[in-house]
């Protein structure tokens, strides 16, 4: 049989991938495809990642957690597998890190700039408006967002750092409360990883391979490099 790793670096967006970025939509199918060939009997995800989207690291943990119900999944964490790097990673069968790798950073966060003085001090420009009803601008960059503004956002924040936490719990078999407690944004080392139950083992990605093989019962096999 084969054994495919899969390699994914950098930034995470939505779309199709491109130099240094990993997109959700040619990374799902590039992991549909791995589980959907039944000639490969193991995946080995090489992550490598700061994180980035959250719908997109959604959108390609849910082909990680899809693949290991078929077959085994282990992830190989490099230097970096943060954030929605270790979002994806927390589906896995079996998680590998460095001892020097900076994992962890469990947490959300949103940005919506207030550009309000760049217009008006640097270009003299002001803005008035008229709307249909009181979130219909929410969005802007022309003033600084209200109260109300900030609590909606800071819901949807919270929201998907429920969400983030849930998938780690269920993946990680902890409760949330625990996730929660070594969430928060904090990043670990690969070593405080291992001992805080983020990460399996500590290895390279020849120990992650070998791992996955043994998981899937292979003395035997050859390696395959996808995309």
């Amino acid at each position: 049989g084969d054994l495919a790793i899969i390699y994914a670096e950098g930034g995470i967006a939505s779309g199709e991938s491109s130099e240094g970025t990993i997109g959700s939509t040619s990374l799902a199918e590039t992991i549909r495809e791995a589980r959907e060939d039944s000639s490969i009997k193991a995946i080995v995800l090489r992550m490598n990642s700061p994180g980035g989207s959250g719908l997109a690291s959604d959108v390609i943990w849910r082909e990680v957690k899809l693949a290991t119900a078929v077959k085994p999944v282990v992830v190989s964490m490099g230097d970096v597998a943060a954030s929605g790097g270790y979002y994806i990673s927390a589906a896995a069968t079996k998680i590998y890190a460095d001892p020097t790798t900076i994992t962890g950073s469990i947490g959300v966060f949103g940005i919506i700039p207030n550009m309000q003085g760049f217009f008006k001090n640097k270009l003299g420009i002001t803005f008035d408006g008229t709307k249909t009803h009181q979130y219909a601008d929410m969005m802007t960059v022309s003033r600084p967002l209200t109260e109300g503004e900030k609590l909606k956002i800071q819901q949807y924040v919270d929201e998907f750092y429920n969400g983030f936490k849930e998938r780690v719990a269920e993946g990680r078999h902890m409760t949330v409360a625990e996730v929660d407690s070594i969430g928060q944004g904090h990043v670990w080392t690969g070593i405080d990883a291992k001992a805080n139950g983020l990460v399996d083992e500590l290895g390279g990605l020849e120990d992650a391979v070998k791992a996955a093989a043994a998981l899937a019962g292979m003395e035997n096999y050859d390696e395959v490099e996808l995309p």
